[in-house]
This record gives structure tokens, sequence and C-alpha cells, in this order.
């Protein structure tokens, strides 16, 4: 029998995930190493999702604990679309995929897990990346390492011009 290794996803499993207060606030305040912090702006951040959908999945935040696009200043819009693009730039440069899907969920029924602080999803996806363990198992195969994969991300983060 083969093992499947995704240790980080322990804690979610047992029901860890809902630690009080709000993880898009209290992540800017940790280290980013530990956080899976990628690169921070000036109103908004990308982050590794703890519990990816695929092998670079990232989220876009504001620092601002907001829930709605509507709430969001003008400037906090901006640089979410802005750190949007350039996560896509470097999920293609360091990862190779052939397309992606970005969203927002709003709202619990919409699949948010965290409906009152809004994130952007940043999924890479690769041909033939679905199969068959998420439909008969309801597991996802990860084959790397958050922390390879932060570093591998961040290092081919797109420098300011």
């Amino acid at each position: 029998m083969e093992r499947l290794w995704a240790p980080w996803r322990l804690e979610y499993v047992a029901g860890g995930a809902d630690k009080p207060g709000c993880i898009f606030c209290t992540k800017p305040g940790e280290d980013d190493d530990e956080a899976l912090i990628v690169h921070r702006g000036e109103h908004c951040y990308v982050v590794l999702n703890l519990y990816p959908y695929a092998n670079g999945h990232l989220m876009v935040a504001p620092y601002r604990h907001v829930a709605s696009p509507g709430d969001l200043t003008e400037a906090e819009r901006l640089e979410l679309w802005e750190l949007f693009d350039q996560g896509v730039e470097a999920l293609t440069a360091s990862m190779s995929p052939h397309g992606f899907n970005a969203g927002l969920n709003l709202g619990r029924v919409a699949g948010a897990g965290v409906e009152d602080h809004i994130h952007l999803h940043v999924v890479p996806r690769w041909n033939g990346d679905t199969n068959f363990m998420p439909v008969l198992a309801d597991v996802r195969v990860m084959p790397e390492h958050l922390s390879r994969t932060l570093q591998q991300v961040r290092g081919a983060w797109p420098k300011p011009s």
C-alpha cells in the first residue's frame, strides 16, 4: 500500500482549523515562513493555502478585515488585482501550469470557509490534474511539501520595476 504524506492536513482533519479569530487578520502578524506568506504589499498580501486544491494554490487578501468587494477601498481593490497578476506570473515562472482557476467565494453557501474576510483564490491547473482520488476517496494528492512550494513561488515573484 502506498502512503500519501500531507502532515499539515492533520490539524484540518482533526477539526483544529476552527481556531478563534480571523486567519487573514492574524497571519500578517506571524513569521512569513510559518504563515506561508509569499509576498506582502502595502494593502494586501499573498499567502499559500494551507489546505490547497492544487500545488501552488494562493490566496490574496487585504490586511483590513472586510467581507465584501464593495467594502474594499480603491487602493485595496487595485492592489488585490495587481497581486493576482503577479501571482499568476510567479506561478507560471515557477510551476508552468497550463491554466488557472481564480475566484471569490462570498458567503458560506458559495463555499467560503472564511466568509467575513474577503480573499481571492488563485489555483494553478494542469492538463490531466484531476484523477480518481477526489472522486473515490475525497482526497487530493499534493506531490510537493508546502514549504518547498513557498520558496519556489516566492523566488519567482516579480521584482518591482
